[in-house]
């Protein structure tokens, strides 16, 4: 993952967990960085960001702790560039994160993509709760149609707290930095928060170290 750089991967994972877990600007971790002694353009940490996240991502899911059955599924409004994107987002009743999907418009499509993310990669729920929302309500009904299940909806809006609590932690990461101006990178840089948000709810199998050894060791 790390061959042909010319900082070590100690250094390249450690700048990259900065970012995640604290929402720091990539100039306060550039300066954070040579406090220790490591001379790095923040402009490179950017671009690791960039570059590992997936890597990392896909790593985490192959260790990820099997979820419950009984969902709550709600979206949340992130900016890009000026413009509101939304944040799918979906956990379970203990509060353990399902997935998540940031997308550039709020439309039954976005749902959908969003609904069949999460069961590919956590398996057919039993249950979705939703607020009042259209786009969610259609989107379970349509993929309930296609494939032949019975996912059942439910509509009482104070079961979804859990889950409007939980954004708050994605959103205070965010708040802190200069904002997003590709979408792309946006992107990147909230599926590596919620990579390190799940890691400390617990949610990386056979885990029993620091929060920041756990994010270590999904880099190999």
């Amino acid at each position: 993952m790390f061959k042909g750089h010319i900082f070590p991967k100690s250094i390249i994972v450690k700048a990259v967990y900065f970012k995640f877990r604290f929402g720091l600007s990539y100039r306060e971790i550039e300066e954070l960085m040579a406090i220790r002694g490591v001379k790095v353009d923040h402009a490179t940490i950017q671009r690791w960001v960039f570059k590992f996240t997936p890597l990392l991502e896909k790593e985490f899911r192959k260790r990820k702790k099997v979820v419950g059955k009984r969902w709550r599924m709600d979206e949340t409004y992130i900016k890009v560039k000026g413009q509101w994107r939304y944040l799918y987002r979906a956990v379970d009743k203990e509060g353990n994160t399902v997935d998540f999907l940031l997308t550039k418009r709020r439309k039954r499509m976005s749902a959908q993509s969003f609904l069949i993310k999460a069961i590919r990669h956590n398996g057919k729920p039993e249950l979705i709760n939703i607020d009042k929302s259209g786009a969610n309500t259609h989107a379970i009904r349509v993929y309930n149609k296609r494939t032949f299940s019975k996912i059942e909806i439910r509509q009482y809006k104070y079961l979804n707290n859990i889950v409007e609590k939980d954004h708050r932690f994605v959103k205070k990461r965010i708040a802190r930095g200069l904002g997003f101006k590709v979408f792309e990178s946006a992107r990147r840089t909230l599926n590596g928060i919620e990579i390190v948000h799940m890691i400390r709810k617990n949610q990386l199998t056979s885990n029993r170290m620091s929060i920041f050894k756990s994010f270590y060791s999904l880099a190999g």
